[in-house]
């Protein structure tokens, strides 16, 4: 604010088989016990075959910025994989009435399961708990909704460890600068997920007390702000040593303003982990040297949750009959040193 390499995220919480029973270990002789299989290894697990059939409704909300879109592509993606997998998706929008009818739509035809990324979480509960009063599992995807009876599953990203893990990189880089500055390029200070990159990022410099955050600027997940609101921290700091940016597509502004003032005098990191950010990481021709993920390959892991779910399975590799309640995603710093594994995950 990124399907997957063979090594995906999905593939460590989704296996490619069911887990396997153990072998009943013979006894050497008759009056000697068997001893019996643990009960996990019994359990059902999703894998690729075809199971039941499963229609999913998935709704989303405007795909008017790189990493929303990258969210319905996975989901498309993902359930084109399954040939029992129906895709109900609706048209996004970011008007939380229409979301809320288009929810509404997707109730009354009855699916099995819903996938929600709401525009808004709070706003859209009621829709949520109407759903599940209907019999229908709600899969709520990184927005969380203000109930936890409102969905069965939530699964999403980690703000507050974005901005530890973007934090610690660049305390990391900067622990042996005596005096130290950096600089806070954050998103729209209206949402929790901006304070919570905020807040993440702060408690991790307080491990480094050589560094000091002597600016902070509010920018709103677009090009154009980010290259005016990088403008003024520009204009207002002349010397510091690294930067982090909330998001990637506003980063592309940043990078434009920084380029234009000829500066070249710290790093930056950004966050999300667009295609172009990872590109200008690998050439390492600019300030640019980070990006800390918030992965929307979470759209492909929701779909295969709510496949489970509507299959009555559990997740492979795990004991459990029922998939968790909730899966937090890992916010990795890719580098020049890693870029490559990450690189096919990468948004536009």
């Amino acid at each position: 604010m990124p399907e997957i390499p063979a090594t995906s995220r999905r593939g460590l919480l989704f296996g490619t088989a069911a887990v396997s029973a153990g072998a009943l270990l013979t006894a050497c002789t008759s009056n000697e016990p068997k001893k019996t299989e643990q009960a996990g290894n019994n359990v059902p697990a999703a894998d690729d075959k075809p199971g039941k059939a499963v229609t999913i409704g998935f709704a989303g909300p405007q795909a008017d910025h790189g990493w929303l879109n990258a969210i319905n592509e996975n989901a498309k993606s993902r359930a084109k994989k399954y040939s029992e997998v129906t895709l109900e998706i609706t048209e996004g929008s970011n008007d939380t009435a229409a979301q809320i009818g288009q929810v509404q739509t997707l109730i009354n035809k009855k699916v099995d399961v819903l996938v929600i990324l709401p525009a808004d979480g709070k706003a859209l509960t009621q829709v949520g708990l109407q759903a599940m009063k209907a019999g229908i599992p709600v899969i709520n995807l990184d927005r969380i909704f203000a109930s936890p009876q409102a969905y069965r599953c939530w699964i999403g990203g980690d703000n507050y460890g974005m901005g530890l893990n973007a934090g610690n990189y660049i305390g990391e880089q900067l622990k042996d600068k005596p005096n130290a500055k950096v600089i806070e390029l954050a998103g729209l200070d209206n949402l929790e997920l901006t304070k919570q990159r905020t807040q993440g990022f702060d408690d991790a410099l307080k491990n480094y007390p050589n560094i000091k955050k002597v600016a902070r600027q509010a920018a709103d997940f677009t090009v154009e702000s980010g290259q005016a609101k990088m403008a003024q921290l520009l204009q207002a700091q002349s010397q510091f040593d690294a930067l982090w940016n909330h998001d990637d597509d506003q980063g592309v502004g940043a990078l434009r303003a920084i380029a234009q003032a000829g500066r070249k005098d710290f790093l930056m990191v950004g966050g999300a982990g667009a295609k172009s950010a990872m590109d200008a990481i690998k050439a390492d021709n600019s300030v640019l040297k980070a990006t800390v993920l918030y992965p929307p390959t979470m759209a492909a892991s929701a779909i295969d949750l709510a496949r489970a779910l509507g299959q009555a399975k559990g997740v492979a590799g795990m004991s459990e009959l029922e998939i968790p309640a909730s899966i937090t995603l890992y916010s990795a710093v890719v580098t020049k040193d890693n870029v490559d594994q990450y690189l096919p995950t990468g948004f536009s």
